[in-house]
């Protein structure tokens, strides 16, 4: 049999990296300085720098900072926000965190992005944010979900936590909602050795009161101004994303080689392959096709050695945790289609030519049976 695919692979990604960040994480050692620290504000600088946005402040992961991202917009019991029911359940979390309801809208059945045609009628008096997501690494439709913000004074946060070094009409994404979010947890395209995240700002107040949210609400050591939480980034993950982040835009063009394959070596299958909407560029952290014989291929790909993912099984909206919400099936049929029908093939920037060949052969022969 030939050699499997892995869907994901660490290991060729800090292979040629190592002596770099042994040298980065052992300046940390030295220095001692384990939370947040110097390394941790250089990163912050290069990566604010990397979104085009004037501050981006570390924390210790995407939900941390979309949490702390609520916070800064008000958002509080009784609120609502308008968010995607197909995502990671984070997204949510961060909404649920404030005491705030989650109101779902469907997803667009191309991008698998908020469809930002029904966030209209989903606003009510106790609307408070809009909350898309960038998921997958594609750009979801700025200019319209800004629009009806507008229209209805309403702020909106991204969740760019799968979306590093994607770019929405020629301008890195991070820069267009009042706040946008990253993760850094290691299977992102830019990963820490553990976990991460960021708020990223052009906002100097805004950044301000995160800076002080994420350490106990204090700007004055043992001065406690409001209610915070201990969101710290850890020292040796800004060390760690520092070198790695100087890597980010490579590794961003060597996903978009593997989607650009992929798309070559399976356009004549059945599936229904990933599309980049006309004058965006996608990060591309997952290549998720679709399939109504997903769970078949799923089997396939899995006998043959191929590492794949479901990339969500189950939306929120039917999620148990929030069966309070009163949502029942059928309520967003596109994204309960696609929880169906969604397989994540390969994606990582070391992946070969061969390893891609091998893929798609695999692919193909489930389809000539």
């Amino acid at each position: 049999m030939p050699e499997p695919v892995p869907y994901l692979d660490l290991k060729a990604q800090l292979k040629p990296l190592r002596a770099e960040l042994d040298d980065a994480i052992a300046r940390t050692l030295d220095n001692c300085s384990f939370c947040l620290g110097p390394d941790v504000v250089q990163f912050e600088k290069d990566f604010a720098k990397f979104c085009g946005a004037e501050y981006a402040l570390g924390f210790n992961s995407g939900t941390s900072a979309l949490h702390v991202a609520m916070l800064l917009l008000g958002v509080g019991p009784g609120d609502e926000v308008i968010t995607t029911p197909y995502t990671f359940i984070a997204t949510s979390w961060a909404i649920s965190y404030c005491g705030a309801k989650p109101v779902y809208v469907d997803i667009d059945a191309a991008t698998f992005n908020l469809d930002p045609k029904l966030i209209e009628r989903a606003i009510t008096p106790k609307t408070k944010a809009v909350l898309p997501v960038h998921l997958y690494g594609q750009p979801f439709d700025v200019d319209a979900v800004a629009a009806v913000c507008k229209k209805h004074n309403l702020p909106f946060v991204e969740d760019a936590a799968q979306a590093h070094g994607a770019k929405y009409q020629g301008k890195s994404i991070g820069t267009f909602g009042a706040v946008s979010c990253f993760s850094f947890y290691p299977a992102k395209n830019l990963g820490a050795c553990g976990e991460g995240g960021a708020l990223v700002t052009n906002d100097a107040a805004l950044a301000a009161r995160a800076k002080s949210l994420r350490e106990h609400g204090s700007t004055v050591r043992y001065h406690h101004d409001e209610i915070g939480y201990n969101y710290r980034l850890e020292g040796i993950q800004g060390a760690v994303l520092g070198v790695k982040l100087k890597h980010l835009e490579k590794w961003t063009r060597e996903r978009q080689r593997v989607a650009a394959r992929y798309a070559e070596l399976l356009a004549d299958t059945p599936l229904q392959l990933p599309t980049v909407t006309a004058g965006n560029e996608s990060a591309w952290h997952l290549y998720t096709v679709r399939s109504p014989r997903r769970d078949e291929l799923k089997k396939h790909l899995d006998a043959n050695g191929i590492g794949n993912a479901v990339h969500y099984p189950m939306p929120l909206h039917l999620q148990k945790v929030y069966a309070h919400l009163g949502y029942k099936p059928g309520d967003f049929p596109v994204a309960e289609q696609a929880s169906r029908e969604v397989l994540s093939l390969p994606m990582f920037p070391e992946l070969t030519d061969a390893q891609i060949q091998r893929v798609a052969e695999v692919v193909r022969n489930f389809f000539r049976k």
